[in-house]
């Protein structure tokens, strides 16, 4: 409600405004002319807050920037050389380059937000977890500690094991399952080692 009630009220200042410049008796404002009564290079605060810190001074410097009502020189020969020019051309050419600025800006807006939409795209590819953290943890445990790993020998695996480390138990175990393959010119009677474990039974070439 309250915005409505300023809404209003503004409206209403506009509506008596508009009636007063459309008065007859009231003189046309483009015949009018500002003329600057007072000019000093010490701040003002007045039109500090008048200008809302926009404009601290109102000296000769500012004077002919603020109070301008035509364009700078060159501005204005620009302007004048565009509206020949633009004077020169048909309709139907005029028509042409239109369309062909319109269907350029439409090409240009498509491929922006085609890149746009694949840059959304592949940050959400990128963002998209793929694995199981849990699961790489236990592998991880399981590969450099043994963690989780069986401490049962297979059975014909007799003998025993001689290490001083205390997790050669689990490295046996998790490579009980592996066969060794004799390489060609190797002796068939040389003793297996695996991670600084040496097996007790030489006699047994096929089993680690």
């Amino acid at each position: 409600p309250s915005v409505l009630d300023s809404f209003a009220l503004l409206s209403g200042q506009l509506n008596t405004l508009n009636k007063v410049l459309k008065h007859e008796k009231t003189p046309l404002l483009r015949n009018q002319v500002i003329i600057p009564l007072v000019l000093s290079p010490d701040r003002d605060e007045e039109i500090m807050r008048q200008t809302e810190g926009r404009v601290p001074v109102f000296s000769h410097e500012v004077v002919p920037d603020h109070l301008r009502t035509k364009p700078d020189p060159e501005v204005e020969e620009q302007e004048k050389q565009l509206i020949t020019d633009a004077a020169r051309i048909s309709p139907d050419v005029a028509q042409k380059q239109i369309q062909s600025l319109n269907k350029m800006c439409s090409n240009l807006l498509e491929k922006i937000s085609k890149e746009e939409r694949e840059s959304e795209s592949g940050g959400l590819r990128q963002n998209k977890q793929t694995f199981n953290p849990a699961d790489t943890n236990a592998l991880v445990a399981a590969v450099a500690f043994g963690k989780g790993l069986s401490n049962r020998r297979p059975p014909g695996s007799g003998g025993s094991v001689q290490s001083g480390q205390p997790g050669a138990g689990a490295i046996i175990a998790g490579a009980a399952g592996m066969q060794q393959v004799p390489m060609s010119g190797a002796p068939a009677q040389q003793q297996p080692m695996l991670a600084g474990v040496q097996m007790a039974q030489a006699g047994q070439p096929g089993k680690q």
